[in-house]
């Protein structure tokens, strides 16, 4: 398989990367919902804690070579092509996939900035993006957690689009992006 895109199919980097991604933001998901199953303080839940953001901020860091990815490489053409009331919501969809990619980590990265706690990153301690204050920090926590779940909708929602298309409408649309399918 081609590494890089062609007019058919998405070429191995973009797909390895696409799910990579999913399973990344799925354990990013996992953590922070099994957090919960844990007692305030306990080296368990403090434990998912920081793998979730560890597990996030690895998002943020390759949706940036995915977007490159989709810049340098044409994006494959759907066959039969898609009727124009079903481009547009799909170029939205993707654009807010990609906003939540970028946006709920770098909002996780701010909380904790603002919460003037350190940023754990595999061993590395990320600076801090802004000052100290509690006021804000509890403000970008409600959009983080307000992109978190709407990050489940919009995941599910792509989800589902997939399957359509591949079952109902028979296009190729899953199979450009499925690992080792011609």
């Amino acid at each position: 398989m081609n590494w890089k895109n062609t007019p058919l199919r998405y070429g191995s980097l973009s797909i390895a990367l696409h799910w990579l991604m999913l399973l990344l933001i799925a354990a990013v998901y996992a953590c922070i919902e099994l957090k919960g199953n844990f007692p305030k303080g306990s080296d368990t839940r403090e434990l998912l804690k920081q793998w979730h953001f560890m597990l996030g901020l690895s998002v943020f860091a390759l949706v940036w070579l995915r977007l490159l990815a989709r810049l340098i490489a044409p994006t494959p053409r759907i066959e039969p092509a898609l009727p124009a009331w079903q481009a547009i919501p799909a170029q939205l969809m993707h654009a807010a996939l990609y906003a939540l990619m970028i946006g709920a980590p770098l909002a996780g990265w701010l909380i904790l900035s603002a919460a003037g706690k350190p940023i754990p990153f595999f061993g590395l301690e990320l600076p801090a993006l802004i000052g100290p204050n509690k006021e804000l920090a509890g403000q970008i926590k409600e959009l983080h957690e307000l992109a978190g779940t709407a990050g489940y909708w919009l995941i599910g929602l792509h989800a589902a689009a997939g399957l359509y298309h591949h079952y109902v409408a028979r296009d190729n649309t899953l199979k450009r992006m499925l690992p080792g399918h011609n």
